[in-house]
């Protein structure tokens, strides 16, 4: 099981033949495992990794540093699920150390997720304060390197 879990999160469009021949078990026994796994949640879906700066879309990412005061009884367990469904949200995490909540935001330009931050975060009742961090630029996500695409040194020799 964890070999296919591991051979997944590296390439999601792996097939059940390429798993068994990959893991050396019969593929129906593949389809089945993959098959329980998606219906104990355990694997919860499958994305394609893209580099948006690669192509015509705006878009900005920010991390979101929040502080919270939990609640009695489901401590950030109500906040964070207020919070991951909104749409900007991409990713929230509950980390240990400065802050107590981080969230990955997207919007299409810097004014759009200041406006998210300011108008719908921050004025939660819960939310003591929040920082806002930009990401200028993506160097490896999700175990992925993002590489410029290799200029052809010849080029210069023809100019």
């Amino acid at each position: 099981m964890e070999q296919i879990l591991t051979l997944l999160e590296n390439d999601g469009r792996l097939t059940p033949e390429q798993l068994a021949v990959m893991c050396g078990r019969e593929v129906e026994e593949v389809k089945k495992t993959v098959d329980r796994l998606e219906k104990e949640g355990i694997i919860l879906g499958y994305k394609a990794l893209i580099d948006w700066d690669k192509t015509d879309r705006e878009y900005v990412s920010a991390v979101i540093e929040l502080k919270v005061a939990p609640q009695r009884d489901r401590g950030f367990d109500k906040i964070a699920e207020k919070i991951y469904n909104y749409p900007e949200v991409q990713s929230v995490h509950l980390m240990s150390g400065g802050y107590d909540l981080m969230l990955i935001i997207e919007g299409r330009t810097m004014k759009e997720v200041a406006y998210f931050v300011a108008y719908k975060l921050a004025p939660m009742e819960d939310v003591v304060s929040t920082a806002t961090h930009f990401v200028l630029k993506k160097y490896k996500d999700k175990g992925v390197i993002y590489r410029a695409p290799e200029k052809d040194e010849r080029e210069n020799l023809l100019g």
